[in-house]
């Protein structure tokens, strides 16, 4: 039985800042890149939009050819940064944006991996029916990928820095319907650990922010998806819906200078839903 939660957020992705903290020069003088940005309604976007109110300068990223015309109009309220294709799966692609932010800052404060992908077969499907192909697709474009741009981004970091990715609480609890997704957030979530670990002696800082369900085009991709959105806003302790600005104002902090004690941790940005087990 789906739950009814008035007052959608789809149309209001400009307004949900203005209710939102501000953080006026947390960032000023930070670099940052920001990867996966897909349109103004994704969980990228809203970080960068956040980074940039909080005086970061920045470089994004997107991934599908076509998905260009949806990002560009959106670059004059993120302080025109430079925008690059960049397939996270051709490593010369990777090579090449990691190449043209030495060129552009010679250093890199911060990072936000906002990319996840399977197959809809295979993420509609139960997880032992998961191709060998999906999987295997899901997990280098989801996690293998963060990994990928970590080794990239640690030698721009000279000075320490903090690197983010995206998770969900299904990759610690079943889930209905989030299926194959949830093993590979699983396994994203353990490189954070590690990551943090490996990289802590060098002041760069390893984090994954897990919101509750969020209006995205990816999150549509997710069988019954709505019922999920419903559910966790009407659980939730704080009983309302995530919004991309949320995540932004969470990543700010981790990303600042202010959380510089904090690394390898599943941040949660869901209203409380993962307390209730």
């Amino acid at each position: 039985m789906s739950v009814q939660i008035p007052n959608p957020l789809s149309d209001v992705h400009h307004e949900e800042f203005e209710s939102l903290p501000n953080l006026p020069n947390l960032l000023s003088g930070k670099k940052g890149l920001v990867l996966g940005v897909g349109n103004d309604k994704s969980i990228a976007y809203g970080a960068a939009l956040a980074f940039h109110r909080a005086g970061a300068e920045l470089v994004l990223t997107y991934g599908r050819p076509t998905t260009e015309q949806r990002v560009r109009p959106l670059l004059g309220e993120l302080g025109a940064p430079d925008l690059l294709h960049c397939d996270v799966r051709e490593d010369a692609q990777l090579e090449a944006l990691f190449a043209h932010i030495e060129a552009k800052w010679g250093r890199l404060d911060f990072l936000l991996h906002a990319i996840a992908y399977a197959p809809e077969k295979d993420l509609h499907g139960r997880v032992v029916d998961c191709s060998r192909e999906g999987f295997k697709s899901a997990m280098e474009i989801t996690c293998y990928s963060f990994i990928r741009v970590a080794n990239l981004a640690e030698p721009l970091m000279k000075d320490g820095g903090c690197l983010l990715t995206m998770t969900y609480y299904g990759a610690e609890k079943f889930i209905e319907h989030y299926n194959i997704m949830g093993p590979i957030k699983a396994a994203l979530e353990c490189g954070v650990r590690y990551m943090a670990v490996e990289l802590g002696f060098k002041g760069i800082r390893v984090h994954a922010i897990s919101p509750g369900p969020i209006e995205t085009r990816a999150g549509y991709g997710i069988d019954h998806f709505e019922e999920l959105l419903a559910r966790a806003a009407h659980r939730s302790p704080m009983r309302r819906r995530i919004t991309i600005g949320d995540v932004g104002n969470v990543a700010v902090y981790l990303v600042s200078d202010a959380a510089v004690a904090l690394t390898g941790h599943i941040v949660y940005a869901d209203a409380g839903y993962h307390v209730l087990g």
